[in-house]
C-alpha cells in the first residue's frame, strides 16, 4: 500500500533526517514523501535536492496549513498521511494502517498515530529528548510490549485521510496560519462531510520531540480558538468534548453518533454563544 506523506518543515534539519530516516528502516512499503520547505537556509533546501527529495518551497515560512497545502498538490496515491518532522516511526507502521483500512467499507475514516513523548505526548515515556540521545532500542521494545488500546476521538497528527476526503474539504484552512487550531478544524470539516470514525491506532506509534520550532520561539502562534469559535459557534474543546469525545482516554467503541443536548452541554453552548459575542466586538 502505498501512502503519500506530507511533511512541513522549518529549519529543522537534524530532525528532519532523523524523521526520513525512520521512514527508511521502519516502512514495509515504498511511500511518496513529499517535503515543504520554508526558508531552507540551515541546509535542508540543499539536503533535499541532494537526497532528490520531492518538495515544494516557500522563501519564507508560510504557515504550518498552506505549507501542507502546497505539499498536497504533488500527491500521487490514495492516501494522504501528515506527519511532523520532529517524529520518529515505529516498525511496521504502515502495516499497521493497512491493516485499519481494510477494515472499513467506505473512506470515511480519521486515522492517527499514537503520540509517545517524555511528558506531553498520549503516552508518557522517556526514549531520550533529541535525536542525539534517542534510544530506538528501547522505544522499540515499548512498542512491541505496549498493550494500550485505540482511543476514541483522535484530531492530532499524525494523521491519515483519503485524497478524495482531502480534496473534499480543501485541505487545510488557511486563515489559521500558522497553526493553532488547525487541527480541530480540520476535523471538523470532516465531520460536516459525514466522517464519523476518528480513531487512533494503537499500534501505530511515533516518538514526538515535540513543537521543536515553536519552542525555539521563531514563530508567533496565532490564536487558533478565537479562529475556531467564529467560523463555528464554540470553540475547539467544545468540539472536542461533544463531538469527537475525545480526551486521549476513550477507548474506541465503533463511529461517533450527532451530539444529544444534555444540560451541561446547553450551558457550555450558551458560554460559548457569550464568547462568540465578545470576540465579535
Amino acid at each position: 500500500m502505498k501512502i503519500s506523506i506530507i511533511v512541513p518543515t522549518f529549519n529543522n534539519l537534524n530532525y528532519l533526517n532523523f524523521f526520513l530516516s525512520s521512514l527508511k528502516k521502519n516502512s514495509l512499503y515504498d511511500h511518496q514523501i513529499i517535503l515543504h520547505i520554508n526558508d531552507g537556509s540551515d541546509g535542508t533546501l540543499d539536503f533535499a535536492k541532494e537526497k532528490k527529495i520531492l518538495f515544494t518551497y516557500s522563501k519564507n515560512n508560510i504557515g504550518l496549513c498552506s505549507s501542507l497545502n502546497k505539499a498536497a498538490q504533488l500527491v500521487n496515491s490514495n492516501y494522504i498521511l501528515y506527519a511532523h518532522d520532529d517524529m520518529f516511526f515505529c516498525k511496521n507502521w504502515d502495516l499497521h494502517l493497512e491493516n485499519e483500512i481494510k477494515k472499513f467499507p467506505d473512506n470515511l475514516f480519521y486515522l492517527t498515530g499514537t503520540n509517545v513523548s517524555i511528558n506531553s505526548g498520549l503516552i508518557n515515556f522517556d526514549c531520550g529528548s533529541a535525536p542525539e540521545n534517542f534510544d530506538e532500542k528501547k522505544f522499540d521494545e515499548f512498542c512491541k510490549n505496549d498493550l494500550s488500546k485505540d482511543l476514541q476521538g483522535s484530531h492530532w497528527a499524525p494523521h491519515l485521510i483519503h485524497k478524495d476526503l482531502w480534496e473534499n474539504i480543501g485541505g487545510f484552512s488557511e486563515e489559521f496560519n500558522p497553526g493553532d487550531g488547525s487541527d480541530p478544524d480540520f476535523c471538523m470539516k470532516l465531520w460536516n462531510k459525514n466522517v464519523r470514525v476518528f480513531k487512533t491506532i494503537s499500534k501505530f506509534k511515533v516518538y514526538h520531540f515535540s513543537s521543536i520550532t515553536t519552542r525555539k520561539g521563531i514563530i508567533k502562534l496565532n490564536n487558533g480558538t478565537k479562529t475556531f469559535t467564529l467560523k463555528y459557534g464554540f470553540n475547539p474543546r467544545y468540539f472536542r468534548k461533544y463531538y469527537l469525545k475525545g480526551d486521549g482516554s476513550n477507548h474506541y467503541n465503533g463511529p461517533l453518533n450527532n451530539p444529544k443536548m444534555s444540560l451541561e452541554m446547553f450551558v457550555d453552548y450558551l458560554i460559548n454563544k457569550l464568547k462568540f459575542i465578545y470576540y465579535k466586538i
